[in-house]
Formats: C-alpha cells, sequence, structure tokens
C-alpha cells in the first residue's frame, strides 16, 4: 500500500531503510535526473540550429536520353500486310539494316507477282508512244512551214494576175477611146463628104470607100470595146482568184494548225500517262522492299507488339520497341513555379537513383553516400501539364561517372543545391511555407564609351 495518508500505520511498522527499492524511490532525485536531460537536450538543439544547412529544391523524376534518337523507338509497318515470319525475338540485339519480320500483300491490287515486271512494260509502250507523238508533231509542224510558204507564193501570184489585168484594161480602155474618137472622126468626115457628093464635086466610088471606112471604124470601135469589158472580166476574175487562194490557204493552215494542237495534247497526255507509269513503277518497286521491315538502328528488341504468324496489320501501326544500344544519360524532374527562379543552367544537382543504396542527408551533401552529381541542362520554358516547370539534368563531369547500369524510365530523386543556412533559419522558413532564399549578386555596371 501506498503511504499517503496522514494517518498511516505504515511508516512505524515499516522501516525504508532497510529496503533498497524504496530507499531509491523514498530519494526524491528523478526530477533533477530530468532536469539535467532536459538542459542538456536544449543545448545541443540550441547548437545544431547554428549548423549550416545547404537549401535545396527537391524533387522526383526519371531516368532519360538528351537525344531523340538514343530514346526506345517503336518500329511500325509502313503498309499493311500479314506477319508471314519473325526473324527476332525479344532481347535480341540487332544492327542498324537487320530485318525483323517479312509482310505477305494483302490489297487486290498489288496482288500480281509481275505486277514491277508489267508496270515497266507499259512504261515502255507509253515511251514509244510518246516518241510517235513527237515525230507526227514534227511533221505537222513542217507541214505547217510548207503551207505558209505555198500560201505566200500563190497569194504573190494572185496579186501579179491582177496587176497585169489592171495594166491590160487600162490598154484596152485607152484603145476604146482611140477607137471611139476615130470613129467620131470618121462620122463627121463622111457627113461633109455626103455634103461634096450632093453638090457633085465626089464620086459615087468615092462615097462607097467613104462607106467602107465608116463601117470599119464601127467594128474596130465595137472591137475595142468588147476587149476593153473582156479586161475588165479578167480583172474580176484575177480578184476572185486572190480570194480563193487566200480562203483556201487560210483553211488548210487553219486545219494543220488544228490537228498540230490535237497532235501536242495527245503528246502532252502521252507524257503525263508516262510519268504516272514511271511513278507507280517506282512506287511498286519501293513497295517490295517495304515487304522486309528492317531496324532502324542499332540496339535490342525490348518488346513485340505483333504476335504470331499470319496476323494482320495496318498501315502505320506498331510492330516492335527498339531500345538503342548506347545512349547518354540524362535525368528528367519537374519544379514547382515558385522555385522555377532559382533554377539556372549549370547548377548542381546531387541525384539518388532507384536501387542504388544511399544515405542522403539533403542539407549536408558532402555527407551524403550513394548519390551521383549532375548539372542543370536545359529548363523548359511552357508549363507542363502537371502544373510544374520540366529541368533537363546531365552528368556531372567533376564529379565520378553515373552508373552503367541504369536503365531508361528508371526513377530518381535530386536534389538542386542552393544556398548555405542556418538550420534555424530552414526551420522557420518551411514553418512559414516561404521559397528558398536565393541572391543574385548584380553585374558591374559597363563603362560608358
Amino acid at each position: 500500500m501506498l503511504n499517503i495518508s496522514n494517518n498511516s500505520r505504515v511508516g512505524k511498522d515499516v522501516r525504508a531503510l532497510n529496503y533498497q527499492s524504496l530507499k531509491r524511490v523514498e530519494s526524491k532525485v528523478s526530477g533533477k535526473v530530468f532536469k539535467k536531460i532536459a538542459i542538456s537536450t536544449l543545448v545541443v538543439l540550441l547548437v545544431l540550429m547554428f549548423i549550416p544547412w545547404t537549401q535545396n529544391i527537391r524533387s522526383n523524376g526519371k531516368v532519360i536520353t538528351l537525344t531523340p534518337d538514343q530514346r526506345p523507338q517503336t518500329v511500325n509497318s509502313s503498309i499493311a500486310g500479314t506477319v508471314d515470319k519473325w526473324y527476332v525475338k525479344e532481347g535480341d540485339v540487332v544492327q542498324k539494316g537487320d530485318t525483323i519480320l517479312h509482310l505477305k500483300e494483302i490489297k487486290s491490287e498489288y496482288l500480281d507477282p509481275n505486277l514491277v515486271a508489267n508496270t515497266a512494260q507499259q512504261k515502255a509502250y507509253k515511251l514509244d508512244a510518246v516518241s510517235n507523238y513527237k515525230l507526227k508533231v514534227e511533221a505537222l509542224q513542217e507541214q505547217l512551214v510548207a503551207q505558209e510558204k505555198e500560201a505566200l507564193l500563190k497569194y504573190n501570184q494572185a496579186q501579179i494576175k491582177i496587176q497585169q489585168a489592171e495594166l491590160k484594161v487600162q490598154s484596152d480602155s485607152i484603145a476604146a477611146i482611140s477607137a471611139k474618137l476615130n470613129l467620131k472622126t470618121i462620122e463627121d468626115q463622111y457627113v461633109r463628104f455626103e455634103d461634096l457628093q450632093k453638090e457633085g464635086l465626089k464620086s459615087q466610088t468615092d462615097k462607097e470607100n467613104r462607106d467602107m471606112k465608116l463601117q470599119n471604124a464601127k467594128a474596130y470601135e465595137i472591137e475595142a470595146t468588147n476587149k476593153l469589158l473582156n479586161s475588165q472580166s479578167e480583172l474580176i476574175n484575177a480578184k476572185v482568184d486572190l480570194s480563193a487562194v487566200q480562203t483556201k490557204y487560210q483553211t488548210l493552215i487553219a486545219k494543220t494548225k488544228s490537228d498540230l494542237s490535237s497532235a501536242n495534247s495527245n503528246l502532252l497526255d502521252a507524257q503525263i500517262e508516262y510519268q504516272k507509269l514511271d511513278n507507280k513503277l517506282s512506287n511498286y518497286s519501293i513497295r517490295n522492299d517495304m515487304y522486309y521491315i528492317l531496324a532502324p538502328q542499332d540496339g535490342y528488341v525490348t518488346q513485340t507488339l505483333v504476335k504470331g504468324v499470319g496476323e494482320t496489320i495496318k498501315d502505320g501501326e506498331a510492330v516492335v520497341t527498339i531500345m538503342p544500344e548506347k545512349y547518354e544519360y540524362a535525368v528528367e524532374i519537374y519544379v514547382d513555379p515558385i522555385d522555377l527562379p532559382l533554377v539556372n543552367i549549370g547548377q548542381h544537382v546531387r541525384i539518388q537513383f532507384d536501387g542504388w543504396p544511399a544515405i542522403v542527408f539533403s542539407g549536408w551533401p558532402n555527407t551524403s553516400y550513394g548519390t551521383y552529381g549532375g548539372e542543370v541542362y536545359a529548363v523548359d520554358k511552357f508549363i507542363s501539364e502537371n502544373g510544374k516547370y520540366r529541368v533537363l539534368v546531365k552528368p556531372e563531369e567533376s564529379d565520378h561517372p553515373w552508373p552503367n547500369q541504369l536503365r531508361f524510365g528508371s526513377g530518381t530523386r535530386s536534389f538542386i543545391m542552393l544556398k548555405d543556412v542556418p538550420i534555424w533559419y530552414e526551420l522557420w522558413r518551411n514553418i512559414n511555407g516561404f521559397p528558398p532564399e536565393y541572391y543574385q549578386v548584380e553585374s558591374a555596371p559597363k563603362a560608358k564609351k
């Protein structure tokens, strides 16, 4: 029983000093020990509060590569087909250009085994057609030149005939005028001769001679007039012939030009068809090479995405995934927008890789074990979908190299090192939710010119 009563008789009956346990309990020294422990702890904590602490930005990330050609690559099929034969399996090491699998054709327009040879023959036939059309165009061009020359000669000839007819009309017109003047003169003489004959000065024989001359003059005048009319008729015929020549050769030249245009059009159509056949032949030849899917680079097959033989795949469908054999490591991390102004290119980073044992004191990087050094390589200018900014970290050349056993996509824990501050300040900052302190040294002002 506890001796807590004022009327207790235990103290009289039991001698506490005779028992070691009771002697220790009744000694009342536990309070003094607790005070010493509390004071010592406070002193130690107070001293620890002034120990330097390296501020840092913590972020989880993963291992990647800096260059796109060193990242895992999915090999796609350029054409649709069925899987005929596999040449690799998962885990195989392949070299650039090695055959991964072979496809069979499934589209009806490409099933002909002699498709390339037949298309090449059609191309040769169309080339002959192009040559024939060229010859026809050249022949029509020569015919057009000949017709134009002949038309010019015929036109000149018709114009000369018109000039000859015009000169003949002029000549016959002068002759007709002369005949009319001669007839008038003879008629005047005949009137005077009749007067003389009536007076008995001229004989009947002379009168008859005068009658004959008058009739001859009338006949000559009629003949001259007739010749003039004939000459005028020949002039009109010459002009009609000129118009006929123009119409004839205009029609011939127009027809030849029409034939030439048709031949040129056919030539262009044949050339277009030839180009189409040439394009088809190239496409068919390239498609034949696409039946074999080749490795785009050195690496090893990580996963086959199409199973079995005889399975149908579509255009652009993924077939296998290849991981490059050699690649340069980098780490991708994300920082909050509030910490982004504190991140600069070349800044020191400590990295802990998943699977590698490490003892990490984020505030004392020199006492940590199992972490690897890195430096900030690039910072994105745009925020990511997760609301943070992406930062790329590459290995630090002055630090020990990163493990060769690292694999693409493995997790990391990174610490971007900032300023050294006392522990009490870091605790106060975290309690208040303030960002890490960071002071930038202002550059010296530029000297005035």
